[in-house]
C-alpha cells in the first residue's frame, strides 16, 4: 500500500539535480598504468587487467604510508574539529583530487578504549553530508573522521558540476578512482593509529557503504563496519537504479549487464565476502529503495547468512532518497549510531 507512495516521493527527490549529464562510453585505457600497455584490442586490455588485479586485490587497494598529515583549523570550520589533509596514494590527472581532505570530528568522553569511525558520505555529497551524523557519533563517545570522497566538494575540479568521475561509462576510471577513495579511507586509518586509536570502525552510506566494505576487506584494523544501502554488485545498482540512468545511457549499446558485471568486480563487495569475517557488519536497507533495488539489497543479506558472516540487519521503512528526510534520518542514524557504539 505504501509502495506507490514511496515510490513517488523518491522519483520527486530524484528529479531535482538538474545538471546529470551522460557522458560517453570509454575503456578507459588511460586511467591504466603506462607498463600496462599492448597491441590488444581495448576490451583484452581491460579484460586482463582486471583479472591481473583479481589475482591480489590486497596489492591493488594497499598503499605506502605516508607521514605527511596536516591538521588545521581554518575559518569557517566548527571549533568542536579541524580539517585534515593530506596526500592520496592515487594520482589522478586532476590536481585538486590528489589531496584528501576530511573533517575531525574528536570525541570529549572519558575513559575507556579510544574509538574512532571513518566516515564515507554518499555519491555527490556536498560539505556538508554527514557532518551531523560524524557529531552524533563523537557524542556518543566515539571520534568521526569524515572524509571527502574523490571527485567530491572541495576534490572537484573546475570542469565539474557532479561527482561524475567516480561512477561513469568510463570502465577504467570508474575502478581506478573507487580505488582511490579505498586507500584514501586507509591512509586515514593510519592517522588515526598513529593519534592512539585503538578500536576503529568505518561508516559508509550508499556509494559509501560499498567502498566500506572494500575498505574493511583489506584492513584488518577495523573491527565493526556500518554499511548504509547495500548492494553486491556494483554494475548491477548502476545498471537498475534511479540515480544512475545518465550513467547507464552511457553504457547502453556497448556492454551487457552480465559483461559490466565481470569489468567491475574489482569494486564490488559480493567479490570480498569471505574477506571481511573479521570486522563485526550492520547491513542496512530501505524497503522501498528505487537506487539500490531492494531484491539485490536482500540478496547480499543472503549471501551473509549462508556464509555465517558476524553481522546484524536494519530494514529502514522508506527509499533512499527519503532517508535523508525526517524521521527517517533520526531513525537511520540513530541504527547506524547504536550499532557502531555496541561493537566499538
Amino acid at each position: 500500500m505504501f509502495a506507490p507512495l514511496f515510490h513517488a516521493w523518491e522519483r520527486r527527490l530524484a528529479s531535482s539535480s538538474k545538471d546529470r549529464k551522460v557522458r560517453p562510453f570509454d575503456w578507459g585505457l588511460d586511467w591504466l598504468s603506462s607498463n600496462g600497455s599492448d597491441s590488444s584490442g581495448a576490451a583484452d586490455h581491460v579484460d586482463r587487467w582486471v583479472a591481473e588485479v583479481m589475482a591480489d586485490t590486497q596489492m591493488f587497494f594497499t598503499a605506502p604510508p605516508t607521514r605527511d598529515y596536516d591538521l588545521s583549523t581554518p575559518a569557517g570550520v566548527h571549533p568542536e574539529g579541524g580539517l585534515l589533509r593530506f596526500p592520496s596514494a592515487y594520482v589522478t590527472p586532476h590536481a585538486e583530487n590528489n589531496t584528501v581532505h576530511a573533517r575531525w570530528f574528536p570525541s570529549s568522553s572519558r575513559g575507556g578504549p579510544a574509538r574512532a569511525v571513518v566516515v564515507l558520505p554518499q555519491w555527490n555529497s556536498d560539505r556538508g553530508g554527514h557532518i551531523g551524523l560524524s557529531r552524533l557519533l563523537a557524542r556518543f563517545g566515539m571520534s568521526a573522521l569524515r572524509l571527502s570522497l574523490p571527485y567530491h566538494d572541495d576534490r572537484m575540479p573546475p570542469e565539474l558540476t557532479r561527482a561524475d568521475y567516480i561512477v561513469s561509462s568510463n570502465i577504467v576510471r570508474t575502478v581506478q578512482v573507487c580505488r582511490q577513495a579505498v586507500l584514501d579511507a586507509r591512509r586515514a586509518i593510519d592517522w588515526l593509529v598513529l593519534q592512539g586509536y585503538e578500536r576503529i570502525g568505518i561508516l559508509g552510506t550508499s556509494l559509501g557503504s560499498c567502498l566500506a566494505m572494500l575498505t574493511t576487506a583489506h584492513e584488518p584494523r577495523i573491527r565493526a563496519q556500518a554499511l548504509n544501502h547495500v548492494s553486491p554488485w556494483f554494475a548491477d545498482v548502476v545498471w537498475r537504479g534511479l540515480s544512475t540512468r545518465h550513467v547507464r545511457e552511457g553504457l547502453d549499446g556497448h556492454l551487457e549487464l552480465a559483461r559490466l558485471r565481470d569489468l567491475w568486480r574489482p569494486i564490488s563487495p559480493f567479490s570480498y565476502l569471505d574477506q571481511v569475517r573479521h570486522a563485526q557488519t550492520l547491513l542496512v536497507y530501505a524497503r522501498y529503495d528505487l537506487t539500490f533495488p531492494v531484491d539485490l539489497s536482500e540478496t547480499l543479506v543472503g549471501a551473509f547468512r549462508e556464509r555465517r558472516l558476524p553481522h546484524e540487519v536494519s530494514v529502514l521503512p522508506c527509499g533512499h532518497y527519503s532517508t535523508g528526510m525526517p524521521p527517517f534520518k533520526f531513525m537511520d542514524g540513530y541504527v547506524l549510531t547504536r550499532f557502531l557504539r555496541r561493537n566499538l
